[in-house]
């Protein structure tokens, strides 16, 4: 790895209905928002959105994928858009630099319109 190098993407392809309602039955925390067209309405959205952290979690597993699961040290995301069911996602990783080690990386998810949904950085082991 060297800086500036882009990183093979992961195609997560279309974000499901099925997929929110594991994660919300995962992690057992439940909103409106994410499993209910109506209630997401009301709030201001299109549609059921899903959850942020199941974002991150992709990014997570891009990672795992490119360097193996024992090499992530750190992740911090921010969630800049929604993400309606029916989205396809692509998530994104940049070398930042790389010393002692180490990558850090700068990463991303984003839309079928390449808009991005969440992005942060990373720092994996090498």
């Amino acid at each position: 790895m060297r800086a500036g190098e882009e990183l093979p993407p992961l195609e997560k392809g279309v974000v499901t209905l099925a997929q929110v309602h594991a994660y919300e039955e995962a992690v057992q925390v439940s909103s409106p928002i994410h499993v209910d067209d109506e209630a997401a309405r009301a709030a201001g959205l299109d549609g059921v959105i899903a959850h942020g952290p199941m974002i991150m979690g992709f990014l997570a597993q891009h990672l795992v994928g490119i360097a193996g699961p024992e090499a992530l040290r750190r992740l911090a995301v921010r969630f800049t858009a929604t993400v309606p069911c029916g989205d396809e996602l692509t998530c994104r990783a940049v070398v930042r630099e790389v010393a002692d080690g180490r990558a850090r990386l700068d990463v991303w998810a984003e839309n079928q319109r390449g808009e991005r949904v969440a992005s942060g950085e990373a720092e994996i082991a090498l």
